[in-house]
């Protein structure tokens, strides 16, 4: 049963219910290697965690923190992959009123530093505790350390949380905090600057997971989610665990994106929270096991397009006939690798090329695509499975408003915009106006009720002739032959367009071909006319890639200026191949 949430609801209130209301069902499930084994062991036991069993785990964690002296408001910070100890954390902080920041366990030791000294740290949990060693000198505000696996030996500041934790924990209460409270700092991965550290209450929170809710009706305690994207995201945060709480659904914690795929096949999720990497991953595995011309390739591409045409309400005369067969032979196998028993996938974070949708809809995935920021707690919108436009990211969420300024720049307001940027009042105010209104930066067009973004207002390549390239669609076209494992269209100022490429294909000039008979269908100024192969791979570990995987985009210009400048003094390969 949903918990009902009102505009008073706190997040340890949603906790409580939730134990109160269905104490032995499936909370979540969890691996753990085999003793004496390495943490990436593949072999291991899956084990469960009823609510009433988090109620208790989550009290010692509360006496734990109480142990520290502690005061609500202060910040506690936590580093780790998704895992209950990251939702007993936050349960058990968010109880005490204090506020909790997420960190990107994958991301530099100098860029977690910086959020936690902006936000004023005192304590943090780690799952390693060798990252302590790269922290230690760099957050003088730190009081303790908590460390899932050991910890450094000889640092007093630095505990095991086996150490840490009692024997037996304190009841839990909803604490002190009230629903317009602080209850989160999330630092915007953002593709340029400093992150900023994003305010956000329980109400923003409560409020998001109610609204999407409603837009997602389908979803029900016999649910299963597959969370592995971060939790330090609030995407992953809101959608795949306060709202899978709200609903009393279960969560199993993939134990890597390695070994999702086995996961998948394992666990059979129901439900998934999803960006597009993920389905370009896949896409390219199944064109590189489909030779062109093979009557394999011409089966799966009748099979997308009779999907398409039905998913569409456009199916011709022999298309009834047809999908039975088309749905063994080729769908049905899409679906058993993701488990077989997927209900609803909610794709968000960036835009999912129309290809992707075109094809995992055609082959019969719930697939729905939705919109939303940081700023918004995330979710401002999104696809309903009754009125699913995938050109879209459909319409707006309960008690969500929205419009565009004249530039078609997209402003929403609502329950979930931001309290603020932490410590930075000139940057909230250059985002969130006198009235209420946040400024999204998306370019959008708005038809029927729904949202169509068509570009990001600080992501628009001006080539010198004064033509705009939104660099995003282009790489997106290009990035759908697998032979490109990364790519990112320059051109600023110039007058071309460029390309960096990460491939393991070393001909330039095949290179040049494969990725403008992708852009075939695009203007003809929006054509690669230079192009560099770049040796490194972009990844969050180099500051390349944000936590979710989308281009640091100065960054690499930066990293790689020689690189572009030499590919714009050289030879004009792409020129000859078009």
């Amino acid at each position: 049963m949903r918990v009902p949430v009102t505009e008073h609801t706190t997040l340890p209130q949603l906790f409580l219910a939730r134990i109160h209301d269905t104490p032995n069902g499936r909370a979540f499930r969890q691996h753990h290697p085999d003793p004496g084994m390495s943490k990436d062991a593949r072999r291991g036991r899956w084990q469960d965690m009823n609510w009433a069993e988090a109620g208790r785990e989550a009290g010692r964690w509360r006496a734990a923190l109480r142990t520290e002296g502690l005061r609500a408001g202060d910040r506690v910070a936590l580093c780790m992959r998704n895992r209950i100890e990251w939702i007993l954390f936050d349960q058990a902080a968010l109880s005490l009123g204090l506020v909790v920041v997420p960190l990107f366990y994958n991301d530099r030791a100098e860029n977690m530093a910086w959020c936690m000294n902006d936000a004023g740290v005192s304590l943090l949990l780690l799952e390693d505790g060798v990252l302590w060693r790269d922290l230690r000198a760099q957050v003088p505000t730190l009081i303790r350390v908590v460390c899932i696996n050991d910890a450094p030996a000889g640092d007093e500041t630095a505990v095991a949380a086996s150490a840490w934790l009692p024997a037996r924990g304190e009841s839990l209460d909803e604490g002190p905090a009230r629903a317009t409270d602080l209850a989160t700092l999330v630092y915007t991965s953002g593709t340029t600057g400093r992150p900023k550290g994003v305010m956000l209450s329980h109400r923003n929170i409560a409020s998001n997971v109610s609204a999407s809710l409603d837009a997602v009706p389908i979803v029900n305690a016999e649910d299963v989610f597959l969370s592995f994207l971060p939790l330090s995201h609030m995407f992953e945060r809101t959608v795949g665990y306060y709202l899978s709480m709200c609903i009393g659904a279960s969560t199993v914690f993939a134990r890597s994106i390695t070994e999702l795929p086995e996961d998948l096949l394992s666990q059979r999720p129901t439900m998934l929270v999803c960006v597009p990497r993920i389905f370009e991953r896949i896409y390219a595995r199944m064109q590189e096991s489909l030779p062109p011309g093979s009557f394999r390739r011409r089966l799966f591409d009748l099979a997308v397009n009779v999907g398409w045409r039905r998913f569409a309400g456009q199916a011709r005369p022999g298309d009834a006939l047809l999908w039975p067969l088309l749905d063994v032979l080729v769908a049905r196998k899409l679906r058993r690798r993701l488990g077989g028993r997927m209900r609803l996938i909610v794709s968000g974070a960036a835009a999912l090329a129309p290809q992707l949708s075109r094809t995992f809809l055609g082959l019969g995935l719930p697939l729905l695509q939705g919109y939303g920021l940081t700023e918004f707690s995330p979710v401002v919108s999104c696809n309903r499975l009754e009125d699913n436009d995938p050109t879209s990211v459909g319409r707006p969420v309960t008690g969500v408003e929205i419009r565009t300024l004249g530039d078609g720049e997209l402003l929403v307001r609502g329950p979930e915009v931001m309290l603020g940027y932490w410590n930075n009042p000139a940057a909230t105010g250059a985002v969130v106006d006198a009235e209420g209104w946040l400024h999204t930066g998306d370019m959008v067009r708005i038809e029927g009720g729904r949202i169509y973004v068509v570009g990001r207002a600080k992501e628009i390549i001006v080539l010198s002739n004064g033509e705009k390239v939104p660099p995003a669609d282009a790489e997106q076209a290009i990035m759908l032959d697998p032979v490109f494992q990364q790519v990112m269209v320059v051109g600023e100022g110039r007058p071309r367009l460029g390309l960096l490429v990460v491939s393991g294909l070393a001909d330039e000039r095949a290179l040049c071909e494969r990725a403008n008979a992708q852009l075939r269908n695009f203007p003809g100024y929006a054509r690669i006319y230079h192009i560099a192969r770049i040796a490194e791979a972009w990844t969050v570990e180099n500051d390349l890639l944000t936590p979710t995987l989308k281009l640091r985009r100065n960054r690499i210009e930066e990293r790689f200026a020689r690189e572009i400048e030499n590919m714009y003094r050289s030879r004009d390969l792409c020129r000859q191949t078009r």
